[in-house]
């Protein structure tokens, strides 16, 4: 039942119970009161009677007569002794009434209080505290399972929050004591200051300035603050660009680079960060093409639902590789900081394991989403989707 209608049962009832005690009170009362008037009626001819015969044999006292024989009249007294038992039994059904209604707002107010004690928990800290309440199939139910939802994203955070930490440290780390190991070393006598120690300290800083712009893109993308220059932006001409960047590259590990985008597309973005976007993925795609394999960028139109049987325009852009894939277990954390499906695989000098971090934050902050997943004949198939420009076509 729901607690709209516990409280006006409740309410019901309290009403029920007074009606009730007064009820079952007043006929005894009144009752009580007819008899005390009929005794007093009685008492009252008794007394005229007496008058009367005393009179009779005292015929020379008729002025005595007259202002004795009439008895003090008592109804108003049985009238007063009524009303005085009915304000009782009436007080007697308020208290029994407020009694039941005590112990019906207990029962009401206690789900609240486990509520309000979960609540206080989590505020010291204690991100396990549950409601208690999620079975219950009533209004407090669905709070408490709201509660324990809340509680358990928050605790999920906080977690993802301690692992975050614990990864950046140790990537940190590992730049930090090279640098540290190389100077010493030079200082030390033991290199003699040659360009490639030079060299080597110069890489690592660019890694660890790589690490902290990575780290600063991807909070201002989470918290809404990077800003953009939102625009058309043609999707064939980008992934061309992006394409031509990387010919070079790809050439040198035999890795072949094809673009599939049908002209007429464009998104809603900020050009430099749709191609970021774009590089990242790519990037990430040559590190684990085998030689020999290839890597397609691939655009098509989508239609992405909002609720309700409403759905808008997108552009879904997918970079495909030729390489091992994706463990199944770690496809929904590819785009968690700093996590590698594979741990053995190098991550290579100057990049800073936020990549994909950094694509889920920029397309996110745009309006969009990504995803990742394995091809049907092998390889990994990594995209992004971006709000269609206007004047775009839909799918199909």
């Amino acid at each position: 039942m729901s607690l709209r209608w516990r409280i006006a049962v409740g309410f019901a009832l309290v009403a029920l119970a007074t009606a009730a005690i007064v009820a079952l009170a007043t006929p005894p009362i009144v009752g009580q009161g007819f008899r005390e008037l009929d005794n007093d009626r009685d008492g009252g001819a008794l007394a005229t009677a007496g008058a009367s015969a005393a009179a009779t044999n005292a015929p020379g006292d008729d002025d005595s007569a007259d202002g004795q024989t009439q008895p003090a009249p008592l109804s108003g007294q049985a009238q007063q002794s009524t009303i005085l038992r009915l304000i009782v039994a009436a007080a007697a059904a308020a208290a029994g009434a407020s009694l039941l209604g005590l112990l019906g707002a207990g029962r009401l107010v206690r789900p609240l209080t486990r509520l309000e004690q979960a609540a206080s928990g989590v505020a010291r800290g204690d991100l396990t505290q549950r409601s208690g309440l999620a079975d219950r199939h009533d209004e407090f139910g669905q709070l408490g399972r709201t509660f324990d939802s809340m509680a358990g994203e928050l605790e999920r955070a906080d977690e993802s929050r301690r692992g975050f930490l614990q990864d950046a440290a140790h990537e940190l780390k590992t730049p930090l004591a090279v640098i540290d190991a190389t100077s010493s070393a030079i200082l030390d006598g033991v290199y003699t200051l040659e360009r490639r120690h030079i060299e080597t300290i110069r890489d690592q800083s660019r890694v660890l300035a790589r690490i902290v712009d990575d780290l600063r893109t991807i909070s201002l993308a989470e918290g809404g603050h990077l800003p953009l220059e939102r625009r058309a932006v043609d999707v064939a001409t980008t992934l061309a660009s992006v394409a031509a960047g990387f010919e070079a590259r790809a050439a040198r590990v035999g890795v072949t680079l094809a673009v599939d985008a049908p002209g007429g597309l464009a998104v809603d973005a900020d050009p430099d960060r749709a191609r970021q976007i774009v590089t990242a993925l790519v990037d990430n795609a040559l590190r684990h093409t085998p030689d020999g394999g290839t890597v397609r960028l691939v655009a098509t139109p989508v239609a992405v639902a909002v609720g309700r049987g409403a759905a808008r325009r997108a552009i879904r852009i997918s970079v495909e590789d030729t390489g091992p894939g994706i463990p199944p277990e770690a496809l929904p954390r590819i785009f968690e900081r700093f996590f590698q499906a594979d741990p053995s695989h190098s991550l290579g000098a100057g990049t800073s394991g936020l990549g994909l971090s950094i694509v889920q934050a920029l397309a996110q902050a745009q309006g969009g989403r990504t995803g990742a997943e394995n091809g049907p004949t092998g390889g990994a198939r990594l995209w992004f989707e971006l709000p269609a420009a206007s004047g775009v076509a839909g799918p199909g």
